[in-house]
């Protein structure tokens, strides 16, 4: 059984990679390609400007781009646009070459332009992987000098960015130049459809390697005006790990602006956001700073001890919204529209999100509309005050998830109005039972021995 399903396996992986070969216009070739590498955070973006052209000088339908199978697993966003700036819609395909990723240009371009951004996480190894507290932090880029595509190449620049000009050493292949903190690679001419090029950069990069491994996310929705969300977060500082002993006394002295290690970082809350607090296993952190700018609550968030490599921190943090910025209503027709995470920190990885969403109770025909792939979980009930059979929990997890995936989701649910007069009811019903039988309680006689009435004297 085991043999039939790996045969079955290699047929499925041979006929897309068949199909993929099959959809590939070979007249259609990347006339110009102008690749922007950023490495100056723990983030790697690349952005591309491919201008397109057809041999024949047809117009061009679809695009295929490709992203390595070396760097599936890393990459956590990608978009794409026409010269407009307009969105293109990708259609994601799995080969043996990478994962494909398919878009249809508008009608009638001969040469049209199509820009494209990608952003990968976990693509900067720290090498060394441990270092002591007074040494610099250094990573290692793995990537290609060559843009890697289906599509024969005219001409084509690289240009690295990096975030120090203090490089140890790159692939020196020529053309190639380094000039402070940039690295310009070609342009070469008449490249080869999927060729590849091993680059390596190895540079000091001393920006905080923050991850969050695990994001709890639960927003409680009330008819009553208020909507309350709080975040259980897991942070580690993924840089590389602390090598010996922390001494207080040498963080004190050391004066670098660059040193690998985070003290504080910056949370943007949105702009109606109140009631925020900010706490850990230990209580309350008073150490923190909020902030009210024009667009959002902006949150410095200190944590108790500063975050060298391998070292974590878990806290809480919780605001309320008012309903009205967030909930949409027509009729019995409700529309919740709220992000799926907020900023937490800049060029922030979200290992995991895990998002609850708590209904009031009387909740009913729920519909969540994301604004990207999600796993959604089975619903729940979830019991709190003058609760009679459980409000409706809504829940959905991501995965791999950076600045790019800030968007609004949509839930669409029915709730009677008349439900809302089922916790002032039941408060009024109980009072009135109890009311009752306090009066009940003092007009009843229990004594056993009646009392004798008072003699009278005869005058």
């Amino acid at each position: 059984m085991a043999k039939i399903s790996l045969l079955l396996g290699c047929i499925a992986a041979l006929l897309s990679g068949a199909f993929v070969q099959a959809a590939i216009d070979m007249e259609i070739e990347n006339r110009a390609v102008d690749r922007t590498i950023d490495l100056t955070s723990q983030l790697v973006k690349i952005s591309y400007k491919i201008t397109l052209e057809h041999k024949s000088k047809k117009p061009i339908s679809s695009y295929l781009f490709i992203v390595p199978e070396a760097d599936r697993d890393r990459l956590a966003f990608i978009s794409a646009k026409d010269s407009s700036k307009k969105e293109l819609k990708l259609t994601e395909t799995t080969t043996p070459k990478g994962v494909t990723f398919s878009m249809t240009l508008p009608a009638g371009a001969s040469s049209p332009v199509v820009y494209i951004e990608t952003v990968f996480t976990k693509s900067l190894k720290p090498f060394p992987s441990a270092i002591s507290q007074s040494e610099r932090q250094l990573v290692q880029y793995f990537g290609s000098v060559y843009f890697y595509s289906p599509y024969p190449t005219v001409t084509q620049k690289t240009t690295v960015h990096l975030s120090s000009r203090n490089v140890e050493s790159y692939t020196q292949f020529k053309p190639s130049l380094q000039v402070d903190s940039t690295i310009t690679y070609g342009p070469y001419d008449n490249v080869a459809a999927f060729s590849h090029e091993p680059m390596t950069v190895h540079f000091e990069n001393f920006t905080p390697f923050l991850t969050v491994t695990k994001l709890e996310r639960t927003i409680e929705v009330s008819h009553w005006g208020n909507i309350a969300v709080e975040e259980t977060i897991d942070i580690v500082h993924s840089g590389a790990t602390l090598k010996g002993a922390f001494s207080r006394y040498d963080y004190q002295k050391d004066a670098r602006s660059n040193q690998p290690s985070v003290k504080s970082y910056k949370t943007l809350l949105p702009a109606s956001a109140t009631g925020v607090y900010y706490r850990d296993t230990n209580g309350n952190i008073s150490t923190s700073a909020l902030r009210t700018l024009k667009d959002a609550v902006e949150l410095d968030l200190r944590p108790r001890f500063p975050l060298f490599g391998g070292w974590r921190t878990h806290y809480t943090l919780g605001y309320n919204v008012p309903s009205f910025e967030y909930l949409f209503q027509n009729g019995d027709n409700f529309l919740l529209k709220m992000r799926v995470i907020d900023h937490i920190f800049d060029d922030m990885v979200i290992d995991e999100v895990v998002t609850k969403i708590i209904l009031p109770e009387g909740a009913n025909n729920i519909k969540l509309i994301a604004p990207y792939s999600i796993q959604r979980h089975a619903d729940s009930l979830h019991y709190t005050y003058l609760d009679t059979f459980g409000r409706p929990v809504i829940s959905f997890s991501k995965r791999n998830l950076v600045e790019n995936h800030i968007n609004d989701f949509n839930l669409k649910y029915n709730f009677s109005r008349v439900m809302m007069l089922q916790e002032p009811l039941l408060v009024v019903g109980f009072l009135y039972v109890l009311f009752l039988l306090v009066i009940i309680w003092m007009r009843l006689d229990f004594s056993i021995i009646k009392e004798k009435e008072p003699h009278q004297h005869k005058d």
